[in-house]
């Protein structure tokens, strides 16, 4: 069975950083785009950043300059290196993936990890 299990959120001061984690398991063949996502209280779930497999990466532009995705293929695991973190930031982060798995290929979220930022 393929999951998503995403690690590192927690408590930060403003200013402050934290590094997501996301390890995809199962019986996978191979991963495609691995992103982050984020959902606000309130507010509907954005895209945060993104991968592809070849390591072509976007940014929303709210996070530009201050946070860095990143990838290991042979692990199956996705990062977010996030620095200067403000109040805005506070939301639920979700891992994203599209996984190839024979039967059970498809595009694939995590639980989400929460990241509060917070004097």
């Amino acid at each position: 069975q393929v999951q998503l299990v995403e690690s590192g959120g927690g408590l930060v001061q403003p200013g402050g950083s934290l590094r997501l984690s996301c390890a995809a398991s199962g019986s996978i063949f191979g991963i495609g785009t691995m992103g982050w996502y984020r959902q606000a209280p309130g507010k509907e779930r954005e895209l945060v950043a993104r991968i592809t497999a070849t390591g072509t990466t976007n940014y929303a532009d709210s996070v530009k300059g201050r946070f860095t995705i990143s990838r290991e293929n042979a692990k199956g695991t996705v990062f977010l290196q996030m620095n200067s973190l403000n109040p805005g930031d506070t939301a639920v982060y979700y891992c994203n993936a599209d996984v190839y798995s024979g039967s059970e290929s498809g595009n694939y979220w995590g639980k989400g990890s929460l990241v509060t930022v917070s004097s």
